[in-house]
């Protein structure tokens, strides 16, 4: 993927000569760094020799910025339109308290939308939820697409099962996924289960199907109807205050449809690493990503430590990259749970004012007894096997909190000491009307118990 970004920045319109490309490479074993060296003689090439995360690389590369007027990341997995910079730069160099300036993120695949309907059943689980299917893989044009598929309204949230069913997800009654397609696409496959046979209602525009499924998991063909869209992966980021205690970084507009709602500049609480413009002035004041996090939330954290010295972001629509989510680290993989959500607990324990903090840690534990109830105490009572890996993730992230907390702390004490923003300004945003912040990334929230 490094290629193909490299070769969208050949593409930006952007003086040559006022434009220095850095390439960091965190000890990959793909070839792309004798590639680079080879067809790139434009850009620099920083082999960190062990891999910091996605902290420590762009560290590596903002140690030395002498010479430097801004400072631009930009995912490796991601593609730059020509137009990409000058917005950035213009929103920066706007007002001296601008820190940093994100892109509009949208995912690279176009997508179809598939609705999944059916009866609902309460039973054995015994925490109240009406679960309709499994739903654990997606293939179009014979493709395996489920990595990129999105979930977006009516599902339960992840799930960990058998050999056959790593990863998946429960529906409700009525349900709605995403896949990628291509212009040849005629159709889609699902793998879905259910406790019972069922009848299940697949929906795609005009198209309709209807199948029998029963307890093995199995493909059944669904339709792909329609014009194919664009989905938001981000504009700008935001800090989400969800149920007691359930505060969590999100992307702006996260999997919305690209429909012009995020077309207008708008001053935002946070800016996403995989496409922003930094000021030099920022990072001197602010200071560079956090390497403890290694990846996940490093960040939201510099963000948010920014803010609370005064500094302002500014989301620029006109700066458009397209962005292959979670392409190094898959998204609901062991790795991804684990940083995901300890550097969360970890951004809230420096960042967020103190009853707020110690509600989400207190959320995180509430949800971990929830979900033992759900996956090992209710089975073991109705005579299954019970399901242990989803607490033991959430276990191993908040023992890991707990080792990084007390330095935390520490980094808190200073943080707060030569802070410009009040708590009370902290929670205003979080109250934020629509209009003003977003949608509150509500697809990649609904339907989770997190």
């Amino acid at each position: 993927m490094s290629l193909r970004c490299l070769d969208s920045l050949r593409r930006v319109s952007w003086p040559a000569d006022r434009l220095d490309v850095v390439l960091v490479d965190n000890a990959s074993a793909d070839g792309v760094v004798a590639l680079v060296r080879d067809g790139y003689p434009e850009v620099t090439v920083l082999e960190a020799g062990d891999n910091l995360g996605f902290a420590g690389g762009c560290n590596l590369a903002m140690r030395d910025l002498a010479g430097v007027d801004h400072v631009a990341l930009l995912n490796n997995d991601a593609v730059a339109e020509p137009g990409w910079l000058g917005p950035l730069v213009r929103a920066v160099e706007s007002d001296p308290s601008v820190g940093a300036a994100s892109s509009k993120v949208l995912f690279a695949d176009r997508f179809l939308e598939v609705e999944i309907t059916t009866e609902a059943d309460k039973d054995w689980r015994g925490d109240g939820r009406g679960v309709g299917v499994r739903v654990s893989g997606a293939r179009v044009g014979g493709e395996d697409v489920w990595r990129r598929a999105q979930l977006v309204d009516g599902f339960w949230g992840p799930e960990y099962g058998r050999r056959s069913e790593p990863h998946y997800q429960w529906s409700r009654d009525a349900a709605a996924l995403r896949v990628p397609v291509k212009p040849s696409a005629d159709g889609c496959q699902l793998r879905l289960a259910a406790d019972r046979p069922k009848t299940v209602m697949l929906r795609s525009g005009d198209g309709c199907v209807e199948v029998r499924v029963t307890a093995e998991p199995a493909w059944y063909q669904a339709p792909l109807e329609g014009t194919p869209f664009d989905v938001v992966n981000s504009a700008g980021s935001m800090i989400v205050a969800r149920r007691r205690g359930g505060l969590r970084g999100t992307d702006r507009g996260y999997l919305e449809r690209e429909d012009g709602r995020y077309a207008e500049p708008v001053e935002v609480f946070a800016w996403s690493g995989a496409s922003v413009l930094l000021s030099k002035a920022y990072l001197a004041s602010v200071g560079l990503f956090d390497e403890r996090f290694f990846l996940y939330y490093e960040d939201t954290d510099l963000a948010w430590r920014g803010r609370l010295r005064g500094w302002r972001y500014l989301y620029a629509p006109d700066s458009v990259v397209r962005h292959v989510h979670s392409a190094t680290s898959v998204e609901g993989s062991r790795l991804a749970v684990h940083f995901g959500e300890r550097n969360r607990l970890l951004t809230l324990a420096r960042n967020a004012p103190p009853k707020l903090a110690a509600a989400a840690v207190g959320r995180h534990l509430l949800v971990t007894v929830a979900y033992a109830r759900r996956d090992l105490l209710s089975p073991v009572l109705r005579g299954r096997a019970p399901r242990p890996e989803a607490v033991l993730r959430r276990l191993r992230a908040f023992f890991a909190f707990l080792r990084l907390l007390p330095p935390i702390l520490g980094d808190r004490r200073r943080t707060r000491r030569n802070r410009r923003m009040s708590d009370a300004d902290v929670v205003r945003w979080l109250d934020r009307p629509d209009r003003e912040a977003g949608r509150e990334g509500q697809h990649r929230l609904k339907g989770s118990i997190v």
